[in-house]
Protein backbone atom coordinates (compact mmCIF):
# COMPACT_ATOMS: atom_id res chain seq x y z
CA UNK A 1 0.00 0.00 0.00
CA UNK A 2 1.74 3.15 -0.89
CA UNK A 3 -0.59 5.62 1.80
CA UNK A 4 -2.21 4.61 5.15
CA UNK A 5 -4.18 7.03 7.22
CA UNK A 6 -6.07 6.67 10.37
CA UNK A 7 -9.38 7.83 11.04
CA UNK A 8 -11.14 7.38 13.80
CA UNK A 9 -14.88 8.59 14.42
CA UNK A 10 -16.20 10.24 17.78
CA UNK A 11 -19.90 11.28 18.39
CA UNK A 12 -23.04 10.81 20.55
CA UNK A 13 -24.68 6.92 20.77
CA UNK A 14 -26.52 6.71 17.72
CA UNK A 15 -25.47 9.81 15.80
CA UNK A 16 -24.62 8.07 12.67
CA UNK A 17 -21.15 7.21 13.03
CA UNK A 18 -21.44 3.10 12.39
CA UNK A 19 -23.45 3.83 9.30
CA UNK A 20 -21.14 6.54 7.86
CA UNK A 21 -18.25 4.24 8.40
CA UNK A 22 -20.11 1.31 7.04
CA UNK A 23 -21.28 2.37 4.17
CA UNK A 24 -17.83 3.99 3.18
CA UNK A 25 -15.65 0.45 4.15
CA UNK A 26 -18.28 -2.18 2.55
CA UNK A 27 -20.59 0.45 0.22
CA UNK A 28 -23.16 -1.02 2.07
CA UNK A 29 -26.06 0.89 4.51
CA UNK A 30 -26.64 -1.41 7.96
CA UNK A 31 -29.84 -3.22 7.69
CA UNK A 32 -30.25 -2.74 11.75
CA UNK A 33 -28.93 -1.14 14.60
CA UNK A 34 -26.13 -2.99 16.37
CA UNK A 35 -24.02 -0.63 19.39
CA UNK A 36 -20.71 -0.33 19.10
CA UNK A 37 -17.72 -0.65 21.42
CA UNK A 38 -14.99 -0.90 18.99
CA UNK A 39 -14.99 -2.00 15.41
CA UNK A 40 -12.36 -1.31 12.31
CA UNK A 41 -13.05 -1.18 8.92
CA UNK A 42 -10.72 -1.02 6.00
CA UNK A 43 -11.50 0.66 2.78
CA UNK A 44 -8.82 1.09 0.17
CA UNK A 45 -8.76 3.54 -3.39
CA UNK A 46 -6.39 4.62 -5.77
CA UNK A 47 -5.63 8.06 -4.91
CA UNK A 48 -4.15 9.32 -8.25
CA UNK A 49 -1.34 7.04 -9.10
CA UNK A 50 -1.12 5.57 -5.49
CA UNK A 51 -2.88 2.78 -3.46
CA UNK A 52 -4.21 4.39 -0.72
CA UNK A 53 -5.54 2.46 2.73
CA UNK A 54 -8.26 4.03 5.12
CA UNK A 55 -7.90 2.24 8.46
CA UNK A 56 -11.67 3.30 9.98
CA UNK A 57 -12.00 3.24 13.82
CA UNK A 58 -15.97 3.28 14.96
CA UNK A 59 -15.97 4.13 18.50
CA UNK A 60 -19.16 4.09 21.22
CA UNK A 61 -20.20 7.16 21.90
CA UNK A 62 -21.62 5.97 25.36
CA UNK A 63 -19.96 7.43 28.62
CA UNK A 64 -19.66 3.88 30.15
CA UNK A 65 -16.77 3.46 27.25
CA UNK A 66 -15.20 6.82 28.13
CA UNK A 67 -11.95 5.16 30.19
CA UNK A 68 -10.93 2.64 26.95
CA UNK A 69 -12.18 5.17 24.09
CA UNK A 70 -9.01 7.14 23.95
CA UNK A 71 -7.30 3.45 23.11
CA UNK A 72 -8.27 4.41 19.79
CA UNK A 73 -6.24 7.72 19.18
CA UNK A 74 -2.85 6.61 19.19
CA UNK A 75 -1.57 7.26 15.54
CA UNK A 76 -4.62 8.73 14.41
CA UNK A 77 -4.14 11.22 11.46
CA UNK A 78 -7.52 12.40 11.23
CA UNK A 79 -10.42 12.30 13.75
CA UNK A 80 -14.07 12.52 12.33
CA UNK A 81 -16.21 14.21 15.20
CA UNK A 82 -19.67 13.09 14.32
CA UNK A 83 -23.38 14.76 15.41
CA UNK A 84 -26.77 13.90 14.50
CA UNK A 85 -28.19 16.50 12.46
CA UNK A 86 -31.76 15.58 13.30
CA UNK A 87 -30.92 16.18 17.18
CA UNK A 88 -29.25 19.34 18.27
CA UNK A 89 -27.66 18.33 21.49
CA UNK A 90 -25.56 16.18 19.73
CA UNK A 91 -23.90 19.36 17.98
CA UNK A 92 -24.06 20.94 21.52
CA UNK A 93 -21.83 17.96 23.09
CA UNK A 94 -18.94 18.44 20.57
CA UNK A 95 -18.03 21.25 22.00
CA UNK A 96 -18.78 20.02 25.63
CA UNK A 97 -17.43 16.79 25.35
CA UNK A 98 -15.83 15.48 22.37
CA UNK A 99 -13.55 19.04 21.00
CA UNK A 100 -12.07 18.56 24.06
CA UNK A 101 -11.36 14.65 24.61
CA UNK A 102 -9.85 14.61 20.99
CA UNK A 103 -7.63 17.90 21.67
CA UNK A 104 -6.51 15.99 24.48
CA UNK A 105 -5.57 12.94 22.97
CA UNK A 106 -4.63 13.72 19.62
CA UNK A 107 -3.07 17.00 19.28
CA UNK A 108 -1.84 16.49 16.59
CA UNK A 109 -4.45 15.06 14.66
CA UNK A 110 -6.89 16.70 11.88
CA UNK A 111 -10.20 17.27 13.16
CA UNK A 112 -13.15 16.84 11.41
CA UNK A 113 -16.90 17.35 12.30
CA UNK A 114 -19.50 15.65 10.33
CA UNK A 115 -23.14 16.43 10.44
CA UNK A 116 -25.01 12.45 9.85
CA UNK A 117 -28.24 11.94 8.91
CA UNK A 118 -29.04 14.74 6.52
CA UNK A 119 -31.79 12.45 4.96
CA UNK A 120 -33.47 13.20 8.43
CA UNK A 121 -33.59 16.83 7.90
CA UNK A 122 -36.45 16.64 5.68
CA UNK A 123 -38.28 13.30 6.88
CA UNK A 124 -41.42 13.96 8.08
CA UNK A 125 -41.83 11.11 10.37
CA UNK A 126 -38.70 12.08 12.24
CA UNK A 127 -39.50 16.14 12.48
CA UNK A 128 -43.20 14.81 14.05
CA UNK A 129 -41.59 13.26 16.51
CA UNK A 130 -39.03 15.76 17.58
CA UNK A 131 -39.17 18.67 19.94
CA UNK A 132 -36.59 20.56 18.06
CA UNK A 133 -35.65 21.47 14.36
CA UNK A 134 -32.60 19.99 12.52
CA UNK A 135 -29.47 21.59 13.08
CA UNK A 136 -28.80 23.58 10.11
CA UNK A 137 -25.30 24.94 8.67
CA UNK A 138 -25.61 28.69 10.41
CA UNK A 139 -26.28 27.08 13.56
CA UNK A 140 -23.09 25.00 13.49
CA UNK A 141 -20.75 28.25 11.88
CA UNK A 142 -22.24 30.49 14.34
CA UNK A 143 -21.36 27.93 17.52
CA UNK A 144 -18.28 26.26 15.82
CA UNK A 145 -16.69 29.24 13.89
CA UNK A 146 -16.76 26.98 10.87
CA UNK A 147 -15.89 28.05 7.37
CA UNK A 148 -16.71 25.33 5.38
CA UNK A 149 -19.40 22.67 5.07
CA UNK A 150 -20.25 18.97 4.12
CA UNK A 151 -22.90 17.07 5.50
CA UNK A 152 -23.94 13.17 4.70
CA UNK A 153 -26.29 10.75 4.14
CA UNK A 154 -25.53 7.68 4.51
CA UNK A 155 -27.30 6.02 2.50
CA UNK A 156 -25.91 7.45 -0.48
CA UNK A 157 -23.17 9.00 1.11
CA UNK A 158 -24.21 11.75 -0.41
CA UNK A 159 -21.75 14.76 0.46
CA UNK A 160 -22.86 18.68 -0.23
CA UNK A 161 -19.97 21.40 -0.39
Amino acid sequence: MDVRWKMVAVGDSQCGKSALLNVFAKDRFPESYVPTVFENYTATFDLDVQRAELRLWDTSGSSFYDNVRPLSYPDADAVLICFDISRPETLDNVLKKWRGEVEKFCPNSKMLLVGCKSDLRTDLFTRSQSRHTAVSYDQVRKNLCLVGRASHNALTLSVLL
